[in-house]
């Protein structure tokens, strides 16, 4: 039987969260991040008690790569810096568009120059140059919105310190990395499913870029 994930690999590993089997390449890829993988799901132990020496070298590698942009950041400025990425970890393009780290750029570019545009005292909304910006960008803001609506106490200013992290990361990172269009959103991808892993497992997180996103209750109450 086929993994229902690809289409294209064979389903060998049951899926207590989906319900059926999928293909061990998509258990290793999506867990976590495309898959609402339960506690007690044998694969996900396994992956977490015995990483593999690859895996540790990558994770070593991103955060290195990362932190650079993140380290001027305060713990609530990383707590936003997050719930942006969750937004664009979320974000499905429509139809045939792809998302890539330029399209990241631009909306967090054109949502912090918005808020900084509104802090001194004028309403103006810069809108990014491409449709999947634009998308992503709208998303974003609505993410914050709701964040405010759900009584967080979330400022312009520290809002828009996190957009430009985001911004410069993936103008910067796509190319010190050497992976393609994508590389800043792989990267906190993958940081973003060791913060889960971390948390389901009810350990501390490792590293400073990784203690917001596991402690998101410093900014929603």
């Amino acid at each position: 039987m086929q993994c229902p994930l690809c289409g294209s690999r064979k389903a060998r590993r049951d899926c207590p969260a989906l319900g059926r089997s999928i293909c061990p390449v998509c258990c290793g890829t999506k867990r976590l991040i495309e898959i609402d993988c339960a506690p007690g799901c044998v694969h996900l132990s396994a992956a977490r008690e015995h990483p593999a020496s690859v895996v540790k070298r990558q994770h070593a590698r991103d955060v290195a790569i990362l932190l650079p942009t993140i380290r001027h950041l305060t713990e609530r400025q990383h707590q936003l810096f997050f719930l942006f990425h969750m937004v664009v970890a979320g974000h499905r393009p429509d139809g045939f568009a792809r998302l890539v780290d330029a399209d990241v750029a631009d909306a967090a570019q054109a949502m912090a120059a918005t808020l900084e545009t509104a802090q001194r005292g004028v309403i103006y909304e810069h809108t990014p140059q491409s449709i999947p910006a634009q998308r992503l960008a709208t998303e974003m803001r609505a993410a914050l919105d709701g964040a405010r609506k759900d009584g967080a106490t979330v400022y312009d200013g520290e809002a828009a310190i996190a957009l430009r992290a985001i911004e410069q990361g993936a103008r910067g990172i796509g190319m010190t990395a050497g992976e393609g269009d994508t590389a800043y959103q792989d990267l906190v991808a993958r940081l973003l499913q060791v913060n889960r892993a971390a948390k389901a497992a009810g350990q501390p997180s490792e590293d400073a870029c990784e203690t917001p996103a596991a402690r998101p209750s410093l900014i929603i109450p």
